[in-house]
């Protein structure tokens, strides 16, 4: 069984039916699989078709443990035999996918919340400046979700990451978490320092960003190695 260690909690509070504290903080998910799943995609030498694996595989690890405080509500169903007593996950779940490299992380999650709604935003980072812009917005005007994940495999300055927590906010989503393979010290400082209440989740946090932005030791740009479209070496 996977497991997260908290390496820093920013705030605490209430859900609105006063009964399911939600606790802010950055959770990093232990455990072997996911730490040898990490090096594997690491290496420069890993194909794409193996590196998508990869990504999902981590996902599903990672969602497995940014989920385990959805709130629940009793259920019966009907067996073979007779009736079992169960639960079932209660309110609206949207995932969120910064495209385009988020799109690898989709599948596995829906594979685990197949009930969840999935909410694409558009976000590239301006190579000039290191700073977000939103291209691709679809998120309807009233009745936001209950909990959203935000998945994106790379969090390097928190750009994307702040942009698309500053969207959820104002789609009014009262409970965010977001899900990055590999974040940067600095990209993490700066997520929750501006939300508190957030969620984040990751697989392995990296020291530092080079003078491109790009996470170190990192594993190069996660979305042309998920689809493929890194430039060939001469």
């Amino acid at each position: 069984m996977a497991g997260s260690t908290v390496v820093g909690t920013t705030d605490q509070s209430t859900a609105s039916d006063g009964q399911v504290p939600r606790r802010g903080g950055i959770h990093l998910v232990k455990h072997p699989l996911v730490e040898h799943h990490v090096t594997r995609m690491r290496r420069a030498t890993t194909r794409p078709s193996e590196f998508r694996d990869l990504v999902r595989r981590l996902a599903a690890l990672m969602a497995y443990e940014a989920t385990q405080d959805l709130p629940t509500k009793p259920y019966r169903v009907e067996t073979p035999l007779t009736h079992a007593d169960g639960v079932q996950v209660k309110g609206r779940i949207g995932l969120v996918p910064i495209l385009r490299a988020g799109l690898g992380m989709v599948d596995p999650v829906l594979d685990l919340l197949p009930m969840a709604e999935v909410w694409h935003l558009g976000l590239y980072r301006d190579e000039d400046t290191a700073q977000p812009v939103r291209y691709y917005d679809k998120l309807p005007p009233k009745r936001p979700v209950d909990v959203a994940l935000i998945l994106d495999p790379m969090l390097a300055t928190g750009g994307s990451a702040t942009a698309a927590l500053m969207t959820l906010r104002e789609w009014g989503v009262p409970q965010v978490k977001v899900l990055s393979l590999i974040a940067a010290r600095e990209g993490i400082d700066a997520v929750s320092s501006q939300f508190p209440e957030a969620q984040i989740y990751i697989c392995q946090i990296d020291p530092e960003l080079n003078a491109s932005k790009f996470i170190v030791p990192g594993l190069g740009d996660a979305g042309d190695r998920i689809f493929n479209t890194l430039e060939p070496h001469d």
